[in-house]
C-alpha cells in the first residue's frame, strides 16, 4: 500500500507563522501512528513553497519517517536546493527523476518542473529515463508520479498550468502495457480521471484544498478553502494488479 501526500507548501516565513508546517506534521504523524508498514509514502510535489534551503531543511525533518519516502518536485520546488538540502545530493538544475522497484510494482517518480514557470512538462531526458526504467522491469506492475496531471480537470485555475505536451507521455505508455496507473498532485482536491487508457489520480493537498467552480466565493482566498483538514491518498495494488484507492482526511490538533 502508498499513502500518496502531495502539496505540502513548507514555508519558513514569518507570514506563515508554522500553518504549512502544522499541517504537514499531522499528516505525518498519521502515517507514522499506523499499525503496519507501508510500501511507500509519496510526495508529488511542491514540498517547499519558495524553494528556500530553510523549506527543505524544516521538510527533511517534518518527513521523516520509518517507511519508505519518495518525492518528486513541483512548479514551486527548486532542483539545486531540493537535491541538497531534502535529497543530500550535489546541488543539480537537472530533472530529479527517481524509481522505486519492488517485487510487486514499480514507482516511477518524474519531475515535470519547469524551472520559473508553473506550468509543466516532462523534458527529453526525463522521457528518456522513463522509457529505461519501464523496459527493466517489464514483468511488474508500473506506476508513474509527477506533480502537474496531464490532463484538464475542469478546474481553470489549475488547468491553465497542468502539464502540456502530454501526447508524448501516451505514445511512450502505449509501449509499455505493464503501466497501471498514473499519480498527480498540483491540484490540491482529490480527483479522479484517466489519461492514455489508464486510470490518473490526483492527491488531495496537504496545505489547502481547492475551492471548485461551481463553489461560492465569499472571501479573498477564493481560488481555495484554507480551513478544511488535509488528506492523503492510500493507494492499493492487489496481487491480480487492480489498484483501488481511498482517500482520507486527518484531522488537525486543537489549537
Amino acid at each position: 500500500m502508498i499513502a500518496h501526500v502531495s502539496d505540502t507548501h513548507i514555508d519558513t516565513s514569518p507570514e506563515d507563522a508554522g500553518r504549512s508546517e502544522a499541517r504537514t506534521r499531522a499528516v505525518m504523524d498519521y502515517l507514522n501512528g499506523l499499525p503496519y508498514d507501508l510500501d511507500a509514502i509519496l510526495v508529488t510535489g511542491d514540498i517547499a513553497d519558495h524553494g528556500t534551503p530553510s523549506e527543505y531543511e524544516a521538510a527533511r525533518k517534518l518527513l521523516a519517517t520509518r517507511h519508505p519516502l519518495l518525492t518528486c518536485p513541483g512548479n514551486h520546488d527548486v532542483r539545486p536546493a531540493y537535491r541538497e538540502h531534502l535529497l543530500g545530493e550535489p546541488p543539480s538544475p537537472a530533472p530529479v527523476n527517481q524509481s522505486h522497484v519492488t517485487d510487486r510494482f514499480l514507482l516511477a517518480l518524474c519531475d515535470t518542473s519547469v524551472p520559473g514557470k508553473p506550468h509543466g512538462t516532462l523534458e527529453e531526458e526525463t522521457l528518456s529515463w522513463l522509457s529505461d526504467t519501464l523496459t527493466r522491469a517489464p514483468d511488474v506492475p508500473a506506476l508513474i508520479a509527477f506533480h502537474h496531471p496531464p490532463v484538464p480537470l475542469h478546474t481553470p485555475y489549475v488547468d491553465e498550468i497542468r502539464q502540456f505536451d502530454e501526447a508524448r507521455l501516451a505514445e511512450l505508455t502505449a509501449r509499455h502495457p505493464n503501466v497501471t496507473a498514473f499519480l498527480a498532485g498540483h491540484a490540491h482536491t482529490s480527483a479522479a480521471t484517466t489519461f492514455a487508457s489508464r486510470p490518473l489520480l490526483v492527491a488531495p493537498g496537504v496545505i489547502s484544498t481547492l475551492r471548485l467552480p461551481w463553489e461560492p466565493r465569499t472571501h479573498a482566498s477564493h481560488h481555495v478553502h484554507r480551513d478544511l483538514p488535509p488528506a492523503v491518498a492510500f493507494h492499493v495494488l492487489d496481487e491480480g494488479g487492480r489498484l483501488t484507492t481511498h482517500y482520507r482526511t486527518v484531522p488537525l490538533p486543537s489549537p
